[in-house]
Protein backbone atom coordinates (compact mmCIF):
# COMPACT_ATOMS: atom_id res chain seq x y z
CA UNK A 1 0.00 0.00 0.00
CA UNK A 2 1.57 3.58 -1.47
CA UNK A 3 2.30 5.62 2.13
CA UNK A 4 0.02 9.14 1.42
CA UNK A 5 2.75 12.13 0.95
CA UNK A 6 2.22 14.72 3.86
CA UNK A 7 2.06 18.11 3.00
CA UNK A 8 4.28 20.34 4.93
CA UNK A 9 3.85 24.36 5.10
CA UNK A 10 6.06 26.98 4.66
CA UNK A 11 7.92 27.05 8.24
CA UNK A 12 8.22 23.03 8.25
CA UNK A 13 12.28 23.65 8.52
CA UNK A 14 11.84 26.36 11.60
CA UNK A 15 9.54 23.14 13.17
CA UNK A 16 12.85 20.91 12.64
CA UNK A 17 15.09 23.49 13.80
CA UNK A 18 12.82 24.11 17.13
CA UNK A 19 12.95 20.55 17.69
CA UNK A 20 9.19 19.97 17.20
CA UNK A 21 8.08 16.42 17.65
CA UNK A 22 6.01 16.08 14.05
CA UNK A 23 3.10 13.84 13.52
CA UNK A 24 0.37 13.66 10.72
CA UNK A 25 -2.75 15.82 10.72
CA UNK A 26 -5.34 16.53 7.65
CA UNK A 27 -2.97 15.36 5.67
CA UNK A 28 -0.33 17.54 7.30
CA UNK A 29 3.26 17.11 8.80
CA UNK A 30 2.80 19.34 11.58
CA UNK A 31 4.35 20.45 15.18
CA UNK A 32 2.12 19.06 18.03
CA UNK A 33 4.65 19.90 20.69
CA UNK A 34 8.50 21.95 21.22
CA UNK A 35 9.09 21.82 24.97
CA UNK A 36 5.97 20.32 25.94
CA UNK A 37 2.40 20.97 25.47
CA UNK A 38 1.83 22.16 29.62
CA UNK A 39 4.65 24.67 29.06
CA UNK A 40 3.57 25.74 25.62
CA UNK A 41 -0.14 26.40 26.73
CA UNK A 42 0.78 28.39 30.03
CA UNK A 43 3.23 30.57 27.80
CA UNK A 44 0.08 31.63 25.96
CA UNK A 45 -2.03 31.96 29.11
CA UNK A 46 0.57 34.31 30.77
CA UNK A 47 2.65 35.48 28.10
CA UNK A 48 2.78 35.11 24.39
CA UNK A 49 2.57 31.99 22.13
CA UNK A 50 2.95 31.42 18.21
CA UNK A 51 0.88 28.73 16.21
CA UNK A 52 1.69 27.86 12.77
CA UNK A 53 -1.54 27.51 11.23
CA UNK A 54 -0.92 27.06 7.66
CA UNK A 55 -2.90 23.98 7.01
CA UNK A 56 -5.70 26.14 7.43
CA UNK A 57 -7.82 26.54 4.56
CA UNK A 58 -8.52 29.58 2.51
CA UNK A 59 -11.68 30.23 -0.43
CA UNK A 60 -11.79 33.41 -2.05
CA UNK A 61 -15.26 34.87 -3.32
CA UNK A 62 -14.68 37.73 -5.13
CA UNK A 63 -17.84 39.28 -7.91
CA UNK A 64 -21.02 41.08 -7.96
CA UNK A 65 -22.69 38.32 -6.28
CA UNK A 66 -20.17 37.57 -3.80
CA UNK A 67 -22.90 38.70 -0.52
CA UNK A 68 -25.68 36.87 -2.10
CA UNK A 69 -24.18 33.60 -2.31
CA UNK A 70 -22.26 34.08 0.39
CA UNK A 71 -25.50 34.68 2.33
CA UNK A 72 -26.95 31.67 0.69
CA UNK A 73 -24.68 29.20 2.16
CA UNK A 74 -23.44 30.67 5.62
CA UNK A 75 -25.62 30.40 8.66
CA UNK A 76 -24.87 33.73 9.72
CA UNK A 77 -26.17 37.07 8.16
CA UNK A 78 -23.32 37.86 5.84
CA UNK A 79 -24.47 41.28 5.41
CA UNK A 80 -24.09 42.63 8.67
CA UNK A 81 -20.19 42.14 8.31
CA UNK A 82 -18.49 45.23 8.74
CA UNK A 83 -15.97 46.53 5.87
CA UNK A 84 -12.60 44.54 6.87
CA UNK A 85 -14.04 42.38 9.31
CA UNK A 86 -14.90 39.28 10.02
CA UNK A 87 -17.66 36.53 11.06
CA UNK A 88 -18.09 33.18 12.56
CA UNK A 89 -20.33 30.77 11.00
CA UNK A 90 -21.27 27.47 10.26
CA UNK A 91 -21.75 25.73 7.00
CA UNK A 92 -24.94 23.01 6.69
CA UNK A 93 -26.48 20.62 4.74
CA UNK A 94 -29.79 20.65 3.96
CA UNK A 95 -30.71 18.19 6.31
CA UNK A 96 -29.42 21.15 9.21
CA UNK A 97 -25.91 19.02 9.81
CA UNK A 98 -22.29 20.64 10.40
CA UNK A 99 -20.72 20.58 7.42
CA UNK A 100 -17.80 22.77 8.92
CA UNK A 101 -17.51 25.98 10.99
CA UNK A 102 -15.47 28.93 9.00
CA UNK A 103 -14.33 32.51 9.63
CA UNK A 104 -15.34 34.68 6.69
CA UNK A 105 -13.59 38.07 6.35
CA UNK A 106 -14.72 41.07 4.23
CA UNK A 107 -11.54 42.29 2.46
CA UNK A 108 -13.38 44.94 0.49
CA UNK A 109 -16.42 45.02 -1.41
CA UNK A 110 -17.40 41.74 -3.34
CA UNK A 111 -14.47 40.43 -1.93
CA UNK A 112 -14.01 37.74 0.71
CA UNK A 113 -11.95 35.09 2.03
CA UNK A 114 -13.35 32.62 4.01
CA UNK A 115 -11.10 29.91 6.40
CA UNK A 116 -11.70 26.51 6.53
CA UNK A 117 -10.82 23.80 8.46
CA UNK A 118 -8.03 21.27 7.02
CA UNK A 119 -9.74 18.08 7.03
CA UNK A 120 -12.78 19.48 5.60
CA UNK A 121 -10.66 22.22 2.70
CA UNK A 122 -11.39 19.98 -0.10
CA UNK A 123 -15.20 19.34 0.85
CA UNK A 124 -16.02 22.65 1.64
CA UNK A 125 -14.68 23.91 -1.50
CA UNK A 126 -16.72 21.50 -3.39
CA UNK A 127 -19.68 22.30 -1.84
CA UNK A 128 -18.99 26.18 -2.41
CA UNK A 129 -18.30 25.58 -6.00
CA UNK A 130 -21.59 23.44 -6.32
CA UNK A 131 -23.67 26.22 -4.71
CA UNK A 132 -22.04 28.88 -6.85
CA UNK A 133 -23.14 28.04 -10.53
CA UNK A 134 -26.27 30.16 -10.35
CA UNK A 135 -24.44 33.11 -8.49
CA UNK A 136 -22.33 35.25 -10.85
CA UNK A 137 -18.63 34.86 -8.37
CA UNK A 138 -15.70 33.82 -8.62
CA UNK A 139 -14.18 31.03 -6.40
CA UNK A 140 -10.29 30.48 -5.77
CA UNK A 141 -8.64 27.60 -4.09
CA UNK A 142 -6.44 29.93 -2.17
CA UNK A 143 -4.53 26.94 0.60
CA UNK A 144 -1.24 27.77 -0.97
CA UNK A 145 -1.50 31.40 -1.33
CA UNK A 146 -0.87 31.80 2.57
CA UNK A 147 0.78 30.84 4.96
CA UNK A 148 -1.22 31.61 8.70
CA UNK A 149 0.63 32.04 12.07
CA UNK A 150 -1.80 33.31 15.20
CA UNK A 151 -0.16 34.83 17.74
CA UNK A 152 -1.99 35.05 21.09
CA UNK A 153 -1.76 35.35 24.86
CA UNK A 154 -1.78 38.58 26.93
CA UNK A 155 1.40 39.93 25.85
CA UNK A 156 0.42 38.99 22.21
CA UNK A 157 -0.78 42.37 20.59
CA UNK A 158 2.04 44.49 22.44
CA UNK A 159 4.85 42.53 20.68
CA UNK A 160 3.50 42.27 17.33
CA UNK A 161 2.45 46.02 17.59
CA UNK A 162 6.57 46.79 17.87
CA UNK A 163 7.35 44.41 14.60
CA UNK A 164 4.35 46.56 12.74
CA UNK A 165 3.86 49.68 10.92
CA UNK A 166 0.86 50.38 11.89
CA UNK A 167 -2.44 50.29 14.54
CA UNK A 168 -3.31 46.55 15.13
CA UNK A 169 -7.00 46.02 13.83
CA UNK A 170 -9.33 45.73 16.82
CA UNK A 171 -11.49 42.06 17.42
CA UNK A 172 -13.36 41.02 14.70
CA UNK A 173 -11.45 42.95 12.56
CA UNK A 174 -8.60 43.23 10.25
CA UNK A 175 -6.17 45.25 8.50
CA UNK A 176 -3.12 45.11 5.51
CA UNK A 177 0.45 45.60 7.70
CA UNK A 178 4.39 45.56 6.44
CA UNK A 179 5.22 42.89 9.83
CA UNK A 180 8.55 42.29 10.37
CA UNK A 181 9.57 44.06 6.81
CA UNK A 182 7.42 41.78 5.16
CA UNK A 183 4.48 43.80 2.92
CA UNK A 184 0.88 43.17 2.71
CA UNK A 185 0.18 40.82 5.28
CA UNK A 186 -3.72 40.80 6.53
CA UNK A 187 -3.51 41.09 10.17
CA UNK A 188 -6.99 40.01 11.51
CA UNK A 189 -8.31 40.35 15.31
CA UNK A 190 -9.10 36.52 15.77
CA UNK A 191 -7.91 33.71 17.68
CA UNK A 192 -8.73 30.29 18.79
CA UNK A 193 -7.34 30.34 22.77
CA UNK A 194 -9.42 32.06 24.70
CA UNK A 195 -7.00 35.01 24.90
CA UNK A 196 -6.62 37.84 23.12
CA UNK A 197 -4.25 38.64 20.11
CA UNK A 198 -3.90 38.16 15.94
CA UNK A 199 -4.00 35.88 13.36
CA UNK A 200 -1.36 36.68 10.48
CA UNK A 201 -1.98 35.77 6.43
CA UNK A 202 1.11 36.05 4.87
CA UNK A 203 1.76 35.49 1.01
CA UNK A 204 5.30 34.97 1.30
CA UNK A 205 8.32 35.46 3.56
CA UNK A 206 6.55 33.75 6.46
CA UNK A 207 10.06 32.67 7.99
CA UNK A 208 11.12 36.15 8.52
CA UNK A 209 8.01 36.92 10.36
CA UNK A 210 8.30 33.58 12.26
CA UNK A 211 12.06 34.78 13.49
CA UNK A 212 11.34 37.77 14.38
CA UNK A 213 8.77 36.74 16.66
CA UNK A 214 10.88 34.26 18.49
CA UNK A 215 13.21 36.70 18.84
CA UNK A 216 10.85 38.95 20.47
CA UNK A 217 10.30 36.14 22.66
CA UNK A 218 7.13 34.61 21.88
CA UNK A 219 7.33 30.58 22.49
CA UNK A 220 6.55 27.69 19.38
CA UNK A 221 2.89 26.05 20.47
CA UNK A 222 1.67 23.07 18.74
CA UNK A 223 -0.80 21.26 18.40
CA UNK A 224 -1.48 19.77 21.30
CA UNK A 225 -1.57 22.84 23.37
CA UNK A 226 -3.82 24.68 20.75
CA UNK A 227 -6.49 21.86 21.71
CA UNK A 228 -6.45 21.80 25.45
CA UNK A 229 -5.90 26.13 25.23
CA UNK A 230 -9.15 25.63 22.73
CA UNK A 231 -11.15 23.02 25.28
CA UNK A 232 -10.53 25.39 28.67
CA UNK A 233 -12.60 28.07 26.85
CA UNK A 234 -15.08 25.62 25.10
CA UNK A 235 -14.65 26.74 21.17
CA UNK A 236 -16.06 23.43 18.88
CA UNK A 237 -13.36 21.48 17.13
CA UNK A 238 -14.90 19.90 14.15
CA UNK A 239 -14.82 15.96 13.72
CA UNK A 240 -15.51 16.02 17.69
CA UNK A 241 -17.57 18.65 18.86
CA UNK A 242 -19.23 19.53 15.31
CA UNK A 243 -20.04 16.90 12.98
CA UNK A 244 -22.95 15.98 9.59
CA UNK A 245 -25.45 14.34 12.03
CA UNK A 246 -26.07 16.58 14.38
CA UNK A 247 -27.05 20.21 14.13
CA UNK A 248 -25.85 23.79 15.29
CA UNK A 249 -28.72 24.25 18.11
CA UNK A 250 -27.38 21.28 20.32
CA UNK A 251 -24.34 22.36 19.61
CA UNK A 252 -25.10 25.39 21.59
CA UNK A 253 -24.61 27.59 18.15
CA UNK A 254 -28.15 29.30 17.87
CA UNK A 255 -26.26 32.50 17.77
CA UNK A 256 -24.25 32.48 14.41
CA UNK A 257 -27.71 30.95 12.96
CA UNK A 258 -29.64 33.56 11.70
CA UNK A 259 -32.62 31.33 9.81
CA UNK A 260 -34.16 34.08 8.55
CA UNK A 261 -31.38 34.87 5.86
CA UNK A 262 -32.32 31.97 4.20
CA UNK A 263 -29.40 29.61 4.03
CA UNK A 264 -29.12 26.32 2.65
CA UNK A 265 -30.37 24.10 6.16
CA UNK A 266 -32.17 26.93 7.74
CA UNK A 267 -35.82 25.57 7.52
CA UNK A 268 -34.66 22.30 9.00
CA UNK A 269 -32.81 24.14 11.74
CA UNK A 270 -35.98 26.45 12.16
CA UNK A 271 -37.97 23.41 13.25
CA UNK A 272 -34.86 22.57 15.63
CA UNK A 273 -34.82 25.32 17.78
CA UNK A 274 -38.64 25.55 17.56
CA UNK A 275 -38.52 21.88 18.67
CA UNK A 276 -36.41 22.15 21.05
CA UNK A 277 -33.08 19.66 21.35
CA UNK A 278 -33.15 16.52 22.75
CA UNK A 279 -29.20 16.84 23.42
CA UNK A 280 -27.11 19.46 24.42
CA UNK A 281 -23.05 19.94 23.75
CA UNK A 282 -22.32 20.87 27.70
CA UNK A 283 -18.44 21.33 29.32
CA UNK A 284 -17.60 19.24 31.85
CA UNK A 285 -15.32 18.84 34.44
CA UNK A 286 -14.05 15.11 35.81
CA UNK A 287 -13.63 14.62 39.62
CA UNK A 288 -10.97 11.78 38.77
CA UNK A 289 -8.86 10.72 35.63
CA UNK A 290 -9.85 12.14 31.96
CA UNK A 291 -12.56 11.64 29.58
CA UNK A 292 -12.06 11.01 26.34
CA UNK A 293 -13.78 11.80 22.83
CA UNK A 294 -16.16 8.81 22.36
CA UNK A 295 -16.64 7.38 26.07
CA UNK A 296 -20.41 6.93 26.80
CA UNK A 297 -21.66 9.19 29.56
CA UNK A 298 -24.34 6.63 31.04
CA UNK A 299 -28.34 7.68 30.99
CA UNK A 300 -27.28 8.77 27.18
CA UNK A 301 -24.60 11.55 25.16
CA UNK A 302 -21.43 10.68 24.81
CA UNK A 303 -17.91 12.69 25.05
CA UNK A 304 -16.79 14.20 21.66
CA UNK A 305 -13.54 16.22 23.78
CA UNK A 306 -11.39 15.67 26.48
CA UNK A 307 -8.18 16.36 27.59
CA UNK A 308 -6.10 17.69 30.99
CA UNK A 309 -6.64 21.29 31.94
CA UNK A 310 -3.07 22.41 32.21
CA UNK A 311 -4.44 25.78 33.66
CA UNK A 312 -7.19 24.14 36.23
CA UNK A 313 -5.16 21.22 36.78
CA UNK A 314 -8.16 18.68 36.48
CA UNK A 315 -9.70 16.42 34.17
CA UNK A 316 -12.39 18.79 31.55
CA UNK A 317 -14.49 17.97 28.35
CA UNK A 318 -17.25 18.65 26.64
CA UNK A 319 -19.86 16.12 25.42
CA UNK A 320 -23.74 15.70 24.52
CA UNK A 321 -25.71 15.05 27.04
CA UNK A 322 -29.66 14.17 27.10
CA UNK A 323 -31.42 17.77 27.66
CA UNK A 324 -32.42 16.24 31.48
CA UNK A 325 -29.21 16.27 32.33
CA UNK A 326 -27.50 19.66 30.67
CA UNK A 327 -28.33 22.23 33.66
CA UNK A 328 -24.75 23.14 35.13
CA UNK A 329 -23.92 21.16 38.17
CA UNK A 330 -25.62 18.37 36.98
CA UNK A 331 -23.80 15.31 37.84
CA UNK A 332 -22.69 12.79 35.36
CA UNK A 333 -21.25 9.31 34.68
CA UNK A 334 -18.75 8.25 32.05
CA UNK A 335 -17.48 5.09 31.12
CA UNK A 336 -13.62 5.31 30.93
CA UNK A 337 -11.95 2.45 29.28
CA UNK A 338 -14.46 0.49 31.45
CA UNK A 339 -13.92 2.38 34.68
CA UNK A 340 -17.17 4.74 36.06
CA UNK A 341 -15.93 8.26 36.45
CA UNK A 342 -17.78 11.08 37.85
CA UNK A 343 -18.22 14.40 36.30
CA UNK A 344 -20.03 17.60 36.92
CA UNK A 345 -22.04 19.74 34.30
CA UNK A 346 -20.16 23.45 34.63
CA UNK A 347 -20.74 26.63 32.58
CA UNK A 348 -19.03 27.95 29.70
CA UNK A 349 -16.07 28.69 30.21
CA UNK A 350 -14.36 26.65 31.73
CA UNK A 351 -11.23 28.65 32.33
CA UNK A 352 -12.37 32.34 33.13
CA UNK A 353 -9.47 35.21 33.80
CA UNK A 354 -8.65 36.11 36.44
CA UNK A 355 -9.69 39.92 36.55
Amino acid sequence: MATETLKRTPLYDRHVAAGAKLVPFAGWELPVQYAGIKEEHLAVRRHAGIFDVSHMGEIETTGPDAQAFLQRILSNDVSKIAERGAQYSVLCTQDGGVLDDLFTYKLGENHYLTVTNAANHEKDLAWFTKQAQPYDVTLHDALHDYAMLAVQGPEARGIVAKLTDGELPKRFRTVRRTVAGVEDVLVCGTGYTGEDGVELLIKRDSEAIWDALLDAGVTPVGLGARDTLRLEVCYHLYGNDLMETRGPIEAGLGWCVKEDTGFIGADAIRVARDRGPSELLVPFVTETGIARQGNAIHGGGEVTSGTLSPSLGVGIGMGYVPIDKAEPQTRLEIDVRGRSRTAEVREKPLYKKEN
